[in-house]
């Protein structure tokens, strides 16, 4: 019996190493931003456009505007962007109990009803009260904010790998099995 609780003190302090391994948590914090602004995009209308271009005239009088949708418009983006890592202050850490993973997850889901997954996680104490996700992702918006613009511009597939993995090398692809390829030249 004794060598079951030296098991489940491994398992304790092995998920606790695992949850204060900054570049986990960084991957992590990064995937949930794409997934975040990719919920904002959503939310808007595809019927809502904006005027964008030069408001300076030509030679001949005219200005060079075009419309383009709204929601990934880089004025939207930019402003969804300046607010994403707000929503930050409603994950936590936590570990999976079937294999002791970490992830962040979100506490109240889009219905406003607790995440169906805090069932199968246990939640990771942190002293700082998850202040270190909020942190994470203003680090990792205010670096790549100019990559997330040009991505999240059009509707490009695997923003996350693209992003995450590719431009800030935050997220080890080879090892992980949540990432699926069609193919990898595009990273």
């Amino acid at each position: 019996m004794s060598s079951f609780w030296v098991i489940i003190f491994f398992l304790h302090i092995g998920a606790s190493v695992l949850a204060s391994d900054p570049k986990v948590l960084k991957c992590l914090v990064c995937r949930k931003v794409v997934e975040e602004v990719e919920r904002e995009i959503a939310t808007v209308s595809p019927t809502k456009t904006i005027e964008v271009g030069s408001f300076r005239l030509d030679p001949h009088g005219n200005q060079k505007q075009k419309t383009v949708p709204y929601a990934r418009s880089t004025v939207h983006l930019s402003e969804v962007l300046e607010n994403i890592c707000q929503k930050f202050s409603d994950y936590v850490k936590a570990t999976y109990k079937s294999s002791g993973d970490l992830t962040i997850l979100k506490l109240i889901d889009e219905n406003g009803k607790m995440n169906s997954e805090m069932a199968e996680v246990d939640i990771v104490p942190d002293a700082d009260l998850n202040k270190s996700l909020k942190f994470y992702c203003e680090g990792i918006v205010e670096e790549y904010e100019d990559d997330f613009l040009k991505h999240f511009a059009v509707d490009d597939k695997d923003v996350d790998i693209k992003l995450c993995s590719g431009v800030a090398n935050l997220c080890d692809v080879s090892n992980n099995e949540d990432y699926v390829f069609e193919d990898r030249e595009d990273l």
